[in-house]
């Protein structure tokens, strides 16, 4: 026989269990707290807004993937964060926006929208760029951007390294100053907002070296006020310092040091939580590096539609499939682009090559891989 406390204690559990049947409710593989997830059908869906108890509005969810393009095709337009102020990178030529970041983004509209110049360039200072993408302002923020893990964190998802870069010093050909020691007590004209401002203070602790900032929001009045002898020294990415000088009454007359106290990663970025638009944002760099590796160009591209090699048919949509279908992009969705932007070589060479527009910078690092540089991607297939 059964003592009275078991058999209670038995009968409470039976009790239990019955309950839990009459209410229908069954313990899923997930959890027995968790709903299972409805079946993704690819589909993009917005859900309105709604309202909390008290009357206050509730958080937006985050961009559903696939919500980004269907946001540009549905305008017309592709926003691109960028700059008018930088030659070689962002500028303004006859009154159209031009340089390296700004090609970029028309890249990426040759291949969504089939348009390059379906472009809508949104002037941002260094200050601006974090918050045009985590509120979503632009679709892509293109404008000389290193990459580092806070703003990885921070501010949306950064797609393919575009450009290395590093940071240096710019002087007065007569200062006498030709290393950073020399630099203990000057002053030095920097972008408020930037890794920049954070690397020169980093570079002098450690050295145990004194300096005073003279800090600007935007590029034109960093350069001006050196210009002008406001400060001894200015510093930037080495690529700033060397559109800027192009530009000074006598570029002579300053020397861009041999020194590099960082490196700057310059990536093109996209709002977070849409993994359509990230993914179809780096495949088109990807190809704008692959088309230069595969010798793809402006002017051969419709030929080279009937290449013998495969991985080229591939690349420009007359055989196979990189993936393209899946992004929902046509097929000859990069023969569009490199027909009209060209490939990565010819994007930096427009700017910054032997003949480039606005200055000349050797590529170094940004050399194909297969030329010793750093410039790599993954293969379309």
């Amino acid at each position: 026989m059964l003592r009275k406390p078991l058999f209670v204690l038995i009968s409470i559990l039976i009790l239990s269990m019955a309950l839990a049947a009459c209410s229908g409710a069954a313990p899923t593989a997930a959890g027995p707290t968790e709903e299972a997830a409805p079946p993704d059908t690819g589909a993009t869906t917005t859900e309105a807004v709604g309202e909390a108890p008290g009357g206050e509005p509730e958080a937006q969810p985050p961009a559903a993937s696939g919500q980004i393009v269907e946001r540009v095709r549905s305008r017309g337009t592709l926003v691109c964060g960028s700059r008018t102020d930088l030659a070689g990178f962002g500028y303004l030529k006859d009154n159209r926006n031009v340089g390296f970041d700004v090609d970029l983004c028309r890249a990426v509209a040759a291949a969504v929208l089939g348009d390059p110049e379906a472009v809508e360039v949104v002037n941002l200072s260094a200050a601006e760029r974090g918050p045009a993408l985590q509120t979503g302002e632009v679709d892509i923020l293109s404008r000389n951007t290193t990459w580092s893990t806070v703003r990885d964190a921070q501010w949306g998802n950064f797609t393919w390294i575009m450009f290395y870069d590093g940071q240096g010093f710019i002087v007065p050909a007569d200062s006498g100053i030709t290393s950073i020691e020399d630099m203990d007590g000057a002053t030095i004209c920097v972008t408020s907002g930037t890794t920049t401002e954070l690397n020169l203070a980093d570079a002098f602790r450690q050295r145990g070296l004194d300096f005073e900032p003279v800090t600007f929001e935007d590029t034109a009045s960093v350069y001006g006020a050196y210009e002008e002898g406001r400060c001894d020294v200015a510093t930037s990415d080495l690529s700033q310092l060397a559109s800027v000088r192009s530009g000074f009454a006598d570029p002579e007359a300053h020397v861009i040091l041999d020194i590099t106290i960082s490196k700057e990663p310059l990536t093109p970025a996209v709002p977070s939580g849409d993994d359509v638009w990230f993914d179809i944002v780096k495949s088109v760099m990807f190809g704008l590096i692959n088309a230069e590796e595969y010798g793809v160009t402006q002017a051969n591209v419709e030929e080279m539609k009937n290449s013998d090699n495969v991985e080229v048919r591939r690349l420009l949509g007359t055989e196979g499939d990189w993936g393209q279908s899946d992004l929902g992009l046509d097929p000859d969705a990069m023969a569009r682009v490199i027909a009209a932007v060209g490939n990565y070589g010819e994007i930096y060479d427009r700017y910054m090559g032997p003949n480039g527009d606005a200055f000349t910078l050797d590529r170094g690092l940004n050399r194909l891989w297969t030329e010793g540089g750093l410039i790599y991607a993954p293969p379309l297939r």
